[in-house]
């Protein structure tokens, strides 16, 4: 529905918000970290400041799918405190330089769970567990130590209470890592009596991972000793009081020991523990005092700020505090005038959460668009799913396309246009990832190309996006191009079912077609099945219409998707298919948009209920409180956005669609000062949009505009029990 209106002729310059006022209130007191820590959420438990390259936690002992993060609520092992965690991912990695504070002889390993002679592990005491924004601790009950850590940007603080004993030690434990990791290059030394430096380089789900420490101890220690003749443990002695605490300071660095030096003296060597505890907390509440909510129950206050907190886990900083950084390429680049970020699940946060960013962080959003522009110098294409140096090319489509052109297509400024450009055509006429089968057939194959449905309909929208900034710099040839193929998906409906269906090379129907079929096997679809990827077109809904037949029999085809049976057929179907309503599937991201249509094809009262369905059913304060993988921030970015009542369905086009704020009153930080949501006359039953106003006139249409959102205001919906249409 893009042809609705014509947006965005010109680019937009605005400000970059000023660096926020301390916050006056402690919203960081609302958060509850461990929300996401049970269920599939895998959401990462530990110390860290927002956007930050360092993510101090417990790792555990497990390692199946649940514990991404290193964390679990379900059980409570901790093998030791490593500076960097995932959070929110379907795939694990990183726990890099693994701290464990010991008493007594240990055995060295992971050990097993319920076994203490099986390596140096410890139970935890979640009951005495404190989790907030900045700031964790924990005792470990094998060992009588309290564990406390902070962090700072690159930095990470810990600060272990011993009992007495002549046979203290900290464990520099840089085996293991998480999950996909294999250790490479192993190495620490020892410099004077107080401090440790070294080098972890590893493989897995990031490759050819380089990671570079300095670790500062308060109190001299009485003998650094390298454990095994691989030394991939070094144990640290000490010989400790009753109640004696021992403070430890790191720094992390991806270019090289001088690079982790540098970090460590900006950061971390001239603060003591508690100084940095409270400004990482006040990071926190500079970040949170961007959104405020008016009329919201306690869960819901919680809830949001939570959001809020998991959403700026990443993306994390990779460069170092002169600027400098390890290149998808592996070669060491200088400054190049902004920060550089990694941690880019693309694939999940190009829907709702860089989006989102653009509105909030538009001084930080111009280094993350520069950074994925530098990596398709780098690396040939724009980033998929960049994870400390390297792209592991995760999930489907070209992602880095959308996320790019989003925030050109808005103007954010520092972002060169045409460099832009340039980074993102090469993507989109790429070989990769089936590429060349669009090209060739207009459409990707299924006895070509593995998850082929799913390859193209997110190849389509990244085509769609394009075209926004292709029109925007006039690129005429290449939006002919693009207006054609992002409407490939096409060649994939099947009229005869109603559903998107694999076709092969010669032009053939999948023969065993079952809509219901979401098997990781043979299938056309990546973690779903036709029932959600006949939706994802969030860039033609005016052609699924077409397709449908008629407004009228859409919305039944919509009504149905929400009351069909929730049943997932196939072999091995993957457990981030949840958080089902029929068969929308609010735990995984190619669902997030569908509800939104309701309201673009004239339902809006449908909209809000199930928009307030998922809202109080998908989300809790409980640790189970999320349907699916957190996925580094986007679950979390959806419930914020519809807190306030507006969605980005339709990517690059500057437009977000309204659907019906969840709160009295909700207030964003934007560039043109505040822009402030109120909704009016809500009840239980007054739940229904019957009109909206934009700066006390009246807004109808279905959507709002970027422009008019960062140039702050007011926007307001008047709430009733009629179920009709105010546009």
């Amino acid at each position: 529905m893009k042809k609705l209106v014509s947006i965005l002729a010109t680019a937009v310059l605005f400000a970059s918000c000023a660096a926020p006022e301390t916050a006056t209130s402690d919203y960081a007191a609302l958060v509850n970290p461990k929300i996401g820590s049970g269920g599939h959420g895998h959401v990462f438990v530990g110390a860290n400041v927002p956007f930050g390259m360092t993510q101090v936690g417990p790792t555990s002992i497990t390692q199946e799918w649940d514990w991404c993060s290193g964390y679990h609520d379900s059980e409570n092992s901790v093998i030791g405190f490593s500076h960097t965690h995932l959070s929110g991912t379907g795939c694990g990695d990183l726990f890099d330089v693994t701290l464990m504070p010991v008493t007594g002889e240990v055995p060295y390993g992971r050990g097993r769970l319920g076994d203490y002679t099986t390596g140096f592990w410890s139970e935890a005491d979640r009951e005495k567990e404190v989790v907030e924004p900045g700031y964790y601790s924990v005792p470990l009950t094998r060992y009588n130590i309290t564990a406390e850590m902070t962090a700072t940007e690159r930095g990470g603080l810990h600060r272990y209470t011993f009992p007495a004993s002549d046979q203290a030690a900290i464990i520099l434990d840089l085996v293991h890592g998480g999950c996909f990791d294999r250790p490479e290059d192993l190495y620490a030394e020892a410099v004077g009596n107080n401090r440790v430096v070294g080098r972890r380089h590893s493989w897995g789900w990031s490759n050819n991972q380089k990671v570079y420490f300095v670790i500062e101890f308060s109190k001299p220690f009485e003998k650094f000793e390298p454990i095994g003749e691989e030394n991939w443990y070094y144990r640290i002695h000490f010989n400790t009081e009753e109640g004696e605490q021992i403070g430890v300071k790191v720094a992390l660095s991806s270019t090289s020991p001088e690079g982790a030096e540098l970090n460590f003296n900006a950061e971390v060597a001239n603060i003591d523990f508690d100084t940095a505890r409270s400004e990482a907390r006040r990071k926190w509440n500079d970040e949170f005092a961007k959104f405020t909510i008016e009329g919201a129950t306690d869960a819901q206050k919680e809830i949001f700020y939570t959001a809020i907190y998991h959403m700026y886990v990443a993306p994390s900083l990779f460069s170092d505090v002169d600027g400098t950084y390890r290149g998808a390429d592996n070669e060491i680049h200088a400054n190049p005038g902004h920060d550089t970020y990694t941690t880019f699940s693309l694939w999940d946060t190009y829907r709702t959460k860089l989006p989102l960013m653009t509105i909030t962080h538009p001084e930080r959003m111009d280094d993350v668009v520069n950074t994925m522009i530098n990596i398709c110098d780098e690396q040939g294409f724009l980033p998929i799913w960049h994870l400390w140096g390297w792209d592991n090319g995760c999930m489907v489509g070209s992602p880095g396309i959308i996320a790019v052109s989003d925030a050109v297509a808005k103007g954010i400024e520092g972002i060169d246009a045409e460099r832009a450009w340039g980074a993102i055509k090469t993507s989109y006429m790429h070989d990769i990832r089936g590429g060349r089968y669009r090209k060739q057939y207009g459409y990707m194959p299924n006895d070509l190309q593995g998850e082929s449905i799913a390859h193209d309909m997110e190849f389509a929208i990244a085509d769609a996006a394009a075209l926004e900034v292709a029109q925007l710099l006039d690129k005429t040839e290449d939006a002919a191009y693009l207006e054609k193929r992002s409407h490939s998906w096409l060649n994939y409906f099947d009229p005869t079912t109603g559903f998107v269906r694999g076709k092969s090379s010669k032009g053939e129907w999948r023969e065993d077609f079952n809509p219901y079929n979401a098997s990781r096997i043979a299938n056309e679809y990546c973690e779903g099945n036709a029932w959600q990827y006949t939706w994802l077109v969030p860039h033609d809904l005016d052609l699924l219409v077409e397709c449908f037949g008629g407004v009228d029999k859409t919305i039944e085809r919509l009504d149905e998707l929400f009351t069909t049976d929730s049943k997932m057929e196939g072999e091995d179907v993957t457990p981030d298919i949840s958080g089902l309503i029929g068969q929308y599937v609010h735990g995984n991201e190619p669902s997030h948009h569908i509800i939104y249509f309701y309201t673009m094809l004239g339902e809006p009262w449908k909209a809000a209920d199930r928009l307030k369905e998922v809202m109080d059913t998908m989300y809790s304060t409980e640790v189970d409180g999320l349907s699916g993988n957190e996925d580094v921030g986007q679950m979390s970015a959806w419930y914020i956005m519809t807190t306030y009542g507006f969605y980005p369905v339709e990517p690059a086009t500057g437009k977000y669609v309204l659907g019906a704020p969840q709160v009295d009153a909700a207030t964003l930080r934007v560039a043109g000062g505040e822009f402030k949501v109120i909704r009016e006359g809500y009840s239980e039953t007054n739940r229904y949009v019957q009109s909206v106003e934009l700066n006390g006139e009246p807004l109808n249409r279905y959507y709002i505009t970027h422009d008019e959102i960062i140039a702050g205001g007011e926007l307001k919906f008047i709430m009733g029990s009629d179920k009709s249409v105010w546009y």
